[in-house]
């Protein structure tokens, strides 16, 4: 928890400057390729938590793998949460500067899960409803789960929307089962 508090903190103050200096769009594209890049090497996020490796040698990498790829504003506050010895909370730092970026845009982030790939038109349409009863600007990302049969599951947050077949089955079973127990 306390983690927790310091990564918001963090990157709460980095997201405050970017937006001063008017660098948001260009420094969340560049954290989100750091976020990625973390989640997808191993070996590089367990480097740079590492407490064994110094701090030199870890600002050494992190120049070697991005040092063409980010702005100095963002290479500076990497440096910075390593110089501080935060490493280790880093992917966290990164993660909330997306959703404290997000709210500050009244951008919502909505995690679908469908059975099967939407089409384009699909995707615009169900993009659109969230936006109309949200009443906000929704970035949906999908991922597909054949076991839910058909429909969708959506996640804002704490609140989901379940439209999957399975779930409506499952609805349906259950007022079958109430309706036979109150007919003997």
């Amino acid at each position: 928890m306390a983690s927790s508090k310091v990564a918001i903190r963090y990157a709460q103050s980095f997201l405050d400057t970017s937006i001063e200096k008017n660098i948001l769009t260009k420094v969340a594209e560049e954290f989100e390729l750091v976020a990625q890049t973390l989640s997808k090497s191993y070996d590089l996020l367990r480097a740079i938590k590492s407490p064994v490796i110094k701090a030199e040698t870890k600002k050494a990498v992190i120049a070697e793998v991005f040092g063409k790829l980010l702005s100095k504003d963002s290479f500076s506050f990497l440096n910075f949460v390593i110089d501080k010895g935060r490493e280790e909370i880093l992917p966290e730092i990164l993660e909330k500067f997306e959703t404290l970026k997000d709210e500050s845009l009244g951008i919502v982030k909505v995690n679908v899960t469908t059975a099967f790939d939407f089409t384009s038109e699909q995707r615009n349409h169900l993009q659109q409803q969230f936006e109309s009863y949200l009443k906000k600007k929704a970035r949906l990302t999908y991922k597909v789960d054949t076991n839910i049969i058909g429909g969708f599951i959506a996640k804002v947050g704490d609140t989901v929307y379940n439209a999957s077949m399975i779930h409506q089955l499952g609805l349906l079973k259950k007022e079958f089962l109430q309706g036979s127990v109150t007919l003997n």
